[in-house]
C-alpha cells in the first residue's frame, strides 16, 4: 500500500478531444497542508473530483488514503472528508441537526457523537446558537462549522475547495488554525483557494496551468526559484501569462 496520502502519476481525463487533466504527476504527505493552485479552467475541479472519487480518469494511476481511484471509489469516499465553498450544510437544519445528519452518514456510534457534537460547539462558539438554523448564521461561522462537520468523522485527507471564500479576514486566521490544528493531528489538507496570501500558509504549493501542473515546491522554493516577492506574483507569471507581460514587462 502506498505511504503516502496522495499519489498521482501520469493522471489524465479527457472529454472527447477535449483534455482537462494532461498527465498530471504529484504526491501529498501524510499530514501535510498542500495548496492546490489554478486559474479557472485549468483542471482543478477535474482533478479533485477524480481523488475524491466522483470521477473515473481516463488514464494514468491515483490512490488516495492508500486506494486505487479505478476500482476503490466507494472505499475513498468514506475515507475523506470534502467541504464545498457552494454546498455543505444545510440550512434548514439547525446546528445540531446538521452535525447529528452528517454523524448519522459517517456512521459514527451515538456516544462519539454526542462528544463530537459538544466539541465542535465549544470549538465554533456556537453555544448560544446549536438550536437555530445554519441559514440565520454569519458566513464565518457557518464555514467554521462545515470545516469541523468535514472532519467529524477523522477521515485521512480533507479537500476543502475555496473554504474561506467570501469571509473577512480575521475570520479567515481563525479558519487557517483550525487547519493547521488538524494537520497536527494527521489529517491532510488539499485545499483550493483564490486568495493567494493563503498559499503562504501551505506547507506545499502546486500551480495548475492548461490541465498540467506547471509548478510544485514550498512556497519559500517557488519564490526562490521565479524570482518572486510573493506567491501571487509567481501565479500571475504561470497561469495569468498576460497579466504578467501587462504588469511587469510593459
Amino acid at each position: 500500500m502506498p505511504d503516502k496520502a496522495i499519489i498521482a502519476e501520469n493522471l489524465t481525463r479527457k472529454f472527447g478531444d477535449f483534455t482537462a487533466v494532461d498527465q498530471v504527476s504529484f504526491d501529498v504527505e501524510k499530514g501535510e497542508i498542500f495548496g492546490f493552485l489554478g486559474a479557472n479552467g485549468a483542471g482543478k475541479t477535474t482533478a479533485i473530483r477524480i481523488l475524491t472519487g466522483l470521477l473515473a480518469p481516463t488514464s494514468g494511476k491515483a490512490f488516495v488514503a492508500g486506494l486505487n481511484v479505478y476500482t476503490e471509489m466507494e472505499k475513498i469516499k468514506k475515507s475523506i472528508g470534502y467541504m464545498s465553498q457552494k454546498f455543505s450544510l444545510y440550512d434548514d437544519l439547525t446546528v445540531r441537526e446538521n452535525i447529528r445528519f452528517y454523524g448519522g452518514i459517517y456512521g459514527l456510534p451515538r456516544s462519539i457523537l454526542k462528544q463530537k457534537t459538544d466539541e465542535i460547539i465549544e470549538i465554533v462558539g456556537l453555544g448560544d446558537a446549536v438550536n437555530k438554523r445554519v441559514a440565520s448564521l454569519p458566513l464565518g461561522w457557518k464555514q467554521k462549522l462545515a470545516f469541523s462537520v468535514s472532519i467529524l468523522h477523522n477521515p485521512d485527507i480533507v479537500f476543502l475547495d475555496e473554504p474561506t471564500s467570501g469571509v473577512d479576514p480575521i475570520t479567515r486566521r481563525q479558519f487557517w488554525e483550525m487547519i493547521y490544528e488538524a494537520s497536527e493531528n494527521g489529517i491532510t489538507i488539499f485545499v483550493t483557494t483564490h486568495y493567494l496570501d493563503e498559499a503562504e500558509y501551505c506547507d506545499r504549493v502546486s500551480i495548475m496551468v492548461d490541465g498540467r501542473i506547471d509548478a510544485l515546491d514550498t512556497p519559500a522554493g517557488l519564490k526562490k526559484t521565479f524570482n518572486a516577492d510573493s506567491i501571487e506574483e509567481v501565479f500571475i507569471r504561470l497561469a495569468r501569462k498576460e497579466v504578467w507581460d501587462e504588469r511587469y514587462q510593459s
